[in-house]
């Protein structure tokens, strides 16, 4: 069609660009909101297992890595701090963790698969906060002269050993979780997933 006097071609224009303008809005309104419908990939990776890798875990180092959104520590324990689970048995609520639902492989006295790495979910049964880690013994903890190392929820001032296992009379109810897990080869494993599963 082209212009004449029956025809407006002004407005004709003005028309077909408002409805261009309107479809690039819409396009550029309507991308950015589908997006945020679809889960992150943070949020993709929060149920799925999580691989790490302990190669260069020195002893008597913790790493943290997340899981379900929450922090799994993973501890290489020292000869030291591994003779210190005995020593405590006596003080424990539960050292052979039989009462809360633990996997098998952590009702042991290291609670792991392997004696010397510790893996634990790094929240306090309790009402939920996040122990700190309290390696240094004896005084030098600031704790008590015979400390053998462990962890102090600072919310409510419950202790755990290095192993994860409550002392007896603390506000919380239950040793640390152990998360599943297995290790697919000596330097590396995973988090949320055992041979069971």
């Amino acid at each position: 069609m082209s212009c004449d006097d029956t025809v407006d071609c002004g407005r004709r224009r003005l028309l077909v660009a408002t409805a261009a303008a309107g479809g690039v809005a819409g396009v550029a309104v309507a991308v950015p909101f589908v997006a945020s419908m679809l889960p992150s990939e943070r949020a993709k990776a929060a149920g799925a297992p999580v691989e790490v890798d302990i190669s260069n875990l020195a002893p008597g180092e913790m790493k943290t890595v997340e899981w379900r959104g929450k922090p799994v520590w993973i501890i290489n324990r020292t000869k030291e701090q591994l003779e210190s689970l005995k020593k405590v048995a006596d003080k424990l609520a539960d050292p052979k963790s039989e009462k809360n639902m633990q996997p098998d492989y952590a009702r042991n006295e290291t609670r792991s698969i392997k004696p010397d790495i510790l893996v634990a979910v790094g929240i306090c049964t309790h009402l939920g906060c996040s122990p700190t880690e309290k390696f240094k013994t004896g005084a030098d903890s600031g704790i008590a002269a015979d400390w053998p190392g462990g962890f102090l929820c600072p919310c409510h001032g419950s202790f755990f050993d290095l192993a994860g296992r409550v002392y007896k009379s603390m506000p919380a109810p239950d040793n640390l979780e152990i998360p599943p897990h297995m290790y697919l080869g000596d330097a590396k494993l995973i988090i949320g997933e055992d041979k069971k599963a």
